[in-house]
């Protein structure tokens, strides 16, 4: 069975930690623990990752430059590729041993350049500034900035992953029994040039996006979305809370999710689900195994009446 795992930031960094080499590396570790257990039970697995946090350390270090010595969004994202893809498969490689090899692919995902997200950037990146500050790096840097609580923070556009360029290398890595790390932080965005040629553009891709898109490129059986909650809820933050076991896409759509927290998670699963017949899934990393065999997280297939709910607690 050939599964496509999606880790989400908040699964590598816990949420309000500081974003340290360490605290990232124990959290890596807690994840290698899942993955591991998936790969030794048979599956074949790609590994795909969140870089939000990560990405917006390395922004926020490249503002002590002046503008023009600063590396762009695509350097950056290649960047934390490389670098949260080194700590998995380390951490994966000491737990399976060298039996099972493993490889980190830096991944460029196409996009369009005349997407309409370039023209209302929504992403936000890197910290929260005082208004002032604010409206100064804007200035000076051309930044675009949005309220986010009581400050401001830096937006970027996300626009819609179109291919995964490097989908034939991921193949080949894959009939060789290769774990393939890939795709992190949305991958990095490109864009074809007139000449055929491609260059990267300031952007930054929804991971889950790309990973359902890189689930569909591969013909994967089955799609987790692993984060820090153990499923899909329906009225998250209330006493009527209630968990969702198992959907039909268009069901589960239509519940309604926030867009800045599960709403990407529930489209994504549903849109791969939808287009290829496999088997979509949220819920928490540590639950992965379960997940999968469907007694845990929020299972979405086509043959799904509805929705069904988990037992009253």
């Amino acid at each position: 069975m050939l599964v496509v795992t999606a880790l989400g930031g908040n699964a590598l960094l816990r949420r309000g930690e500081p974003l340290t080499a360490e605290n990232q590396r124990v959290n890596v570790a807690s994840a290698a623990d899942a993955l591991a257990g998936l790969i030794t039970s048979g599956a074949r697995l790609v590994i795909s990752h969140g870089n939000g946090p990560q990405v917006g350390l390395l922004a926020l270090q490249g503002a002590a430059y002046r503008a023009d010595e600063a590396y762009p969004l695509d350097v950056l994202g290649a960047e934390t590729e490389g670098m949260i893809g080194y700590l998995v498969e380390q951490e994966l490689g000491n737990r399976l041993g060298e039996s099972y090899p493993i490889a980190t692919l830096l991944t460029q995902v196409e996009v369009d350049a005349g997407d309409p997200a370039f023209r209302k950037p929504t992403k936000p990146i890197g910290p929260v500034y005082e208004a002032a500050e604010a409206h100064r790096l804007a200035e000076a840097r051309d930044w675009s900035i949005a309220p986010d609580g009581d400050g401001f923070r830096r937006v970027v556009a996300s626009p819609a992953p179109l291919r995964v360029l490097e989908i034939g290398v991921i193949e080949l890595l894959l009939g060789q029994a290769v774990t393939v790390i890939c795709a992190g932080g949305g991958g990095i965005p490109v864009v074809r040039r007139p000449d055929g040629c491609f260059v990267g553009i300031e952007a930054v891709i929804d991971k889950d996006r790309a990973s359902a898109l890189l689930a569909e490129q591969l013909h994967a059986d089955a799609l987790l979305l692993l984060t820090d909650v153990d499923a899909a809820y329906l009225d998250w933050g209330t006493p009527q809370a209630r968990a969702i076991r198992r959907a039909e896409p268009s069901s589960l759509r239509d519940a309604g999710f926030a867009a800045g927290s599960m709403g990407p998670k529930v489209e994504a699963v549903c849109r791969f689900v939808e287009r290829t017949g496999g088997v979509g899934a949220i819920g928490r990393l540590e639950d992965a195994a379960a997940i999968l065999e469907g007694r845990a997280g929020t299972r979405v297939e086509v043959a799904a009446h509805g929705l069904e709910m988990a037992p009253a607690r």
